[in-house]
C-alpha cells in the first residue's frame, strides 16, 4: 500500500520532510532499546558454544531480508514490510520459546490470563516505548505469529495489508531455514530427510525455492500465495523440525528446564512488593520487566538475588 493511504497513528503527528510514515516507523523500531536487546535473546539454542548461531535479532533481520525480496518483486511497500519484520519479535522473552512458555504458565497461575510474545510486542511499541506507530505496522506486528499451526491458503489473505501477509509467510520461511542450519551445526540432527531435497540441498537454495514460489504464485493476485505442493512440503518440514529439533532439544539438554525455572522464579520474585524497579508496578510490571530481560541479564539478576555472593562467578 502507499504510505499516503495509511490510516495514521493513534496520536496525529506532523509529516516528516523526507521520510514517509512507514520509514519513520522502521526507524523508530530500529533505534528502540527493545530492538537492540534482541541481540542477546535466544532464538532456539540456549547459550550455544559458537558465535554463528542465530539470535532473536538475526532472526528478525533474516525475516526482513526475505520479506523485502518478496515485496520488491510484487511491487509492495518495502518500508512497511521492513517495519513489521523488524518489530515483530521485540516482545520476546529471554531464552526464546522456553522463556515464553515459562512466563505464560506464571501469568495463567497468577491471573488466569496468558502471555504471548506478539501481544507483548504490541505492548512494547504502544506503551513501554511509546513509539506511536501507524495502524498498519501495529496490525502486522500483532498478526504475524502462527505457532505450530500449519500454513494454509488463508495465511496469505490480507487481513490487514498484503505487506503484513508477506511478513507472516516470510517469518516461517526464515525460521525454518535458519533453524535447520543451526540444528545441523549443533549436531542435534545429522541431515534432513531426502523428501525435502526438492527444496534444495543447501540453505540458500531452500530459501530461494520458497521465495520464488511465493512470488510466482502471488503476482497480480489480491493475496500472497504459494503452490499447493510447496504449502504441503513446508508444513511437513515444520512438523519434522518440531519432532526432531524443537521438542527434542529440551530432552537432550536438561539445562533448558533450568532456564524455564529461572524465568519463573524471577517472575515470582518481582511479584513481591518492593522488588520491581521504578516505573514498573504489580503483576503486569513483573511481566514487562522479566519479558524485557536479555538472556545474560536474566542470569546475572538471578545470581544476584538468589545466590550467596561467594557462589557467584567473578
Amino acid at each position: 500500500m502507499c504510505a499516503e493511504d495509511s490510516q495514521g497513528r493513534v496520536r496525529d503527528e506532523a509529516q516528516d520532510a523526507v521520510r514517509t510514515v512507514f520509514q519513520r516507523d522502521r526507524d523508530r523500531i530500529l533505534h528502540s532499546k527493545s530492538f537492540r536487546r534482541l541481540k542477546h535473546k535466544t532464538q532456539v539454542f540456549i547459550d550455544p558454544a559458537g558465535d554463528h548461531y542465530r539470535t532473536r535479532l538475526t532472526h528478525s533481520l533474516e525475516v526482513a531480508q526475505v520479506a523485502r525480496t518478496i515485496g520488491r518483486a510484487l511491487r509492495l511497500n518495502e518500508d512497511l514490510i521492513e517495519a513489521i519484520a523488524l518489530g515483530h519479535d521485540v516482545g520476546h522473552t529471554p531464552f526464546g520459546h522456553m522463556g515464553e512458555s515459562a512466563l505464560d504458565e506464571c501469568v495463567r497461575e497468577a491471573t488466569g490470563g496468558h502471555f504471548r510474545h506478539y501481544e507483548q510486542s504490541l505492548r512494547i511499541v504502544d506503551v513501554l516505548e511509546d513509539l506511536n506507530l501507524t495502524h498498519e505496522v501495529r496490525a502486522g506486528i500483532g498478526g504475524h505469529s502462527k505457532g505450530r499451526k500449519d500454513l494454509t491458503a488463508f495465511d496469505g489473505e490480507p487481513t490487514s495489508t498484503l505487506e503484513a501477509a508477506v511478513v507472516r509467510l516470510s517469518d516461517r520461511i526464515a525460521y525454518m531455514n535458519h533453524d535447520i542450519d543451526d540444528a545441523l551445526r549443533s549436531r542435534i540432527v545429522d541431515s534432513i530427510p531426502d523428501r525435502f531435497l526438492a527444496l534444495g540441498e543447501r540453505h540458500s537454495q531452500r530459501i530461494g525455492t520458497m521465495v520464488m514460489d511465493v512470488i510466482e504464485n502471488s503476482l497480480e493476485q489480491p493475496r500472497i500465495a504459494m503452490s499447493p505442493e510447496l504449502l504441503e512440503l513446508m508444513n511437513d518440514l515444520k512438523e519434522w523440525l518440531f519432532e526432531h529439533v524443537y521438542l527434542k532439544y529440551p530432552v537432550l539438554y536438561p539445562d533448558t528446564q533450568k532456564v524455564k525455572r529461572l524465568v519463573q522464579e524471577l517472575f515470582e520474585h518481582y511479584c513481591e512488593p518492593g522488588h520491581l524497579p521504578s516505573g514498573f508496578e504489580g503483576i503486569q510490571g513483573a511481566v514487562d520487566y522479566v519479558a524485557g530481560m536479555t538472556d545474560r541479564f536474566a542470569i546475572e539478576t538471578y545470581a544476584r538475588i538468589k545466590l550467596p555472593s561467594s557462589f557467584r562467578q567473578p
